[in-house]
């Protein structure tokens, strides 16, 4: 998706990719927009943003959050897809069912998802890490009618799964039935996340209906994951952006979240974040 600008001077260089996120800000800076922002560029992207809800948090949780009003918000990706155009985008926390909606009918007149050729990633944020819903029902019906059929990849966690479907996903049998109910409301491809599992490796089950890949990686053993979901839609984003295919993309993205979690690090009182600095210091 290109746009028109300014000539260029003798010897500028092209741009990189460029990906949307249209998310909430984390102040604690271990997730949201922040961890997108920082996965964008440790992938090589240029990352651009709507920001759909301010939240007060730090390692210790979320304290408060104020939602951005939502003509705020698709003005946010008018003027960015307008101007510098978007290779991919993101969404993830949308906090309610109007910013879903107006989100949704904004994305089809820039032309981003659905029937488009740009990429776009749902990240359902829809439940804490401890299972909590974080959305009211209205706001997940919107999700499940307006977002998902625009969406190229939909990557729920276990609980959001749960929240979306009724599915509850205990085995391989129940991935695969989460997997179909999943695409039933939509999205080209589902990507259902085993990292709320319980079992000794995360395994993740990549679906479009009709191919079936299992994606099978190591449990850390770290409390400090927060960001996690975010790091991984983000740099999954990243390399559709950059032109990759789905199942590379997510391949990559969860080679790059791996790499995360192992180097995560300790930081305040609670849970800290994962970490993208690995890739900073020149490392595959």
């Amino acid at each position: 998706m290109s746009t028109g600008g300014p000539p260029e001077a003798a010897g500028a260089k092209a741009p990189p990719p460029t990906a949307l996120t249209i998310a909430g800000s984390d102040s604690g800076g271990g997730a949201g927009i922040q961890a997108d922002l920082r996965t964008f560029f440790a992938c090589g992207v240029h990352g651009m943003t709507a920001v759909t809800a301010v939240t007060v948090q730090n390692s210790l949780g979320v304290e408060d959050f104020t939602e951005i009003p939502s003509n705020v918000v698709t003005a946010q990706i008018r003027a960015v897809t307008g101007d510098m155009g978007a290779d991919a985008a993101k969404t993830g926390m949308l906090a309610t069912a109007e910013i879903i909606t107006a989100v949704a009918k904004t994305l089809g007149d820039v032309g981003i998802g659905g029937d488009s050729d740009v990429p776009f990633v749902v990240d359902p944020v829809a439940a804490s890490m401890h299972g909590d819903p974080l959305l009211r029902e209205e706001a997940l019906e919107a999700i499940r009618t307006e977002l998902l059929p625009r969406a190229t990849l939909v990557t729920p966690n276990l609980d959001e799964v749960r929240l979306l479907t009724g599915v509850e996903v205990t085995d391989a049998g129940s991935r695969h039935a989460a997997a179909e109910a999943l695409l039933a409301l939509g999205p080209r491809w589902v990507l259902v996340k085993g990292g709320h599992d319980s079992g000794p490796r995360c395994v993740d089950l990549l679906s479009d209906g009709t191919t079936h890949l299992e994606l099978d990686g190591p449990r850390h053993d770290t409390p400090h994951t927060h960001g996690g979901g975010d790091t991984l839609a983000s740099a999954v984003t990243a390399e559709l952006a950059k032109g990759a295919d789905v199942p590379t993309a997510v391949e990559e993205g969860k080679r790059f979240i791996e790499r995360c979690v192992a180097e995560a690090y300790p930081l305040g009182g609670g849970i800290g974040p994962v970490s993208p600095f690995w890739r900073l210091a020149g490392e595959d």
